[in-house]
């Protein structure tokens, strides 16, 4: 029988018990905006059909999907709810990144739905990363906090400790990526919901453990389910998570952007680029107004604003934000307009190099692959080609389109980072099967 931590999670606010009309995405990486939130479907190592479905405030639910992984290996999934900046991605006014060392308070509140067949887990992810932003891979220390579990499945790595953190009792798991820590706090006696959970305990006591530098930045907190096996039922019916500088903290907001420059693609789409602000703590996100409204957010120095009308003039203006909420004065207009008909018009695509990490344990391999924009011109897409050299099976990946025909492997970038930026990076990875030790091959990266 499952337990609760609590009988009643904390009121929700009026935004999150507010409701909407449903929306879905079956997109194996898309995303919904749930107001201060984002919902990400997060399908990652699996091409089966999964949908998720947001019915409003921070309620959402795995709608399809009926995976059929074995447990010994990576789930297929994780879809999931996040505040702050995941690979890029920033949601508005969520008081992240903010320094491990200046935490004053990290609550949460999370009440789900677990059905009772499938092999998953219902986890938070935190991720710790050594700068206040980045569009790729965090590079500082994922933070699980497993609330409950089903069908046999473990965190990764292995179990070093327990923990009384945060009031509760915990088993302790910690591992080490190829470029990241891993530690999991695993719930003993399993929950469906928690009310006021102290976080900022959990990250206390792994700090205490040495598997967080107090330098580092909580940049995002994600709170899901990873699905090996199953996995439709599973719903979020609640959620909030809120974080906040110790007292005394930062009031100094950043320098206002310069060198903003606009330049149009196509007939619907503007390109924008900006030179980076500067901030005692550190710049975390940009918000970018089309007249006076804001089109956007991002944690880098460029941005493609979309769905706009041809032939029309459009300016627009930069503000930056700091962790503590702070925002900088606007940066100088720039105007661009777009192209009148259809065609493409003449543009640079760039070039690109591509690098492997590899992890190779015999049997198996994972990689992570960073993508580099070599040229001058912003790349607008990108493919990574190569040949293996024979018994190496690519099984899945994430953040491009891994597909394999015999010996050759290409990865084509995704939606959502075939923008990259001069002298920018991203990144995507992949795992496979082999029957002997994994090597890395000679790359080929080609732009458009």
């Amino acid at each position: 029988m499952l337990t609760a931590l609590a009988a009643l999670l904390l009121p929700l606010t009026a935004a999150q018990s507010a409701h909407a009309a449903s929306v879905q995405t079956c997109d194996p990486q898309g995303t919904i905006a749930a107001g201060d939130y984002t919902i990400q479907a997060n399908e990652w190592n699996s091409t089966d059909r999964q949908c998720v479905t947001y019915t409003g405030g921070t309620a959402w639910s795995l709608d399809t999907a009926n995976f059929g992984l074995g447990t010994n290996g990576a789930p297929a999934t994780y879809p999931s709810i996040f505040k702050g900046c995941h690979w890029g991605d920033c949601t508005p006014g969520s008081g992240l990144p903010l320094k491990v060392s200046d935490l004053g308070s990290v609550t949460s509140s999370w009440s789900t739905v677990q059905p009772a067949s499938g092999a998953y887990d219902v986890a938070y992810d935190l991720w710790i990363n050594s700068a206040p932003s980045t569009a790729g891979q965090p590079d500082g220390t994922e933070i699980m906090i497993w609330l409950n579990s089903r069908g046999g499945v473990q965190p990764f790595g292995g179990r070093t400790g327990t923990s009384t953190a945060a009031g509760h009792s915990w088993d302790v798991w910690t591992g080490q990526q190829t470029s990241w820590k891993i530690i999991s706090y695993v719930l003993q006696g399993g929950a469906t919901s928690v009310a006021g959970l102290d976080v900022k305990a959990l990250i206390d006591d792994a700090v205490g453990r040495g598997s967080v530098d107090p330098a580092h930045y909580l940049i995002d907190a994600e709170a899901g389910f990873e699905v090996w096996q199953g996995g439709q039922g599973l719903a979020t019916t609640g959620f909030d998570f809120t974080a906040s500088p110790a007292s005394g903290g930062d009031t100094q907001p950043p320098t206002a952007p310069t060198g903003l420059t606009a330049s149009p693609y196509l007939t619907d789409r503007v390109d924008l680029s900006w030179s980076p602000a500067t901030d005692d703590t550190g710049v975390t996100a940009y918000d970018v107004y089309r007249g006076g409204a804001l089109a956007g957010s991002t944690a880098g120095t460029s941005f493609s604003d979309t769905g706009l009308s041809p032939a029309t003039a459009y300016t627009y203006t930069v503000r930056a934000r700091d962790a503590a909420g702070n925002v900088s004065a606007a940066s100088a207009p720039a105007t661009a307009t777009t192209y009148p008909g259809p065609g493409t018009p003449p543009h640079d695509d760039g070039t690109c190099t591509a690098a492997f990490t590899l992890n190779d344990w015999g049997t198996g391999f994972t990689v992570d692959a960073t993508v580099t924009n070599t040229g001058t011109s912003t790349l607008h897409g990108w493919t990574v080609s190569w040949t293996y050299g024979g018994g190496q099976q690519v099984t899945g990946g994430w953040n491009a389109t891994v597909t394999q025909t015999g010996t050759a492997v290409t990865a084509r970038n995704l939606s959502y980072n075939s923008e990259v930026a001069p002298g920018a990076t991203t990144h995507f990875g992949f795992q496979g099967t082999s029957t002997g030790a994994a090597t890395v091959p000679r790359l080929t990266c080609t732009a458009g």
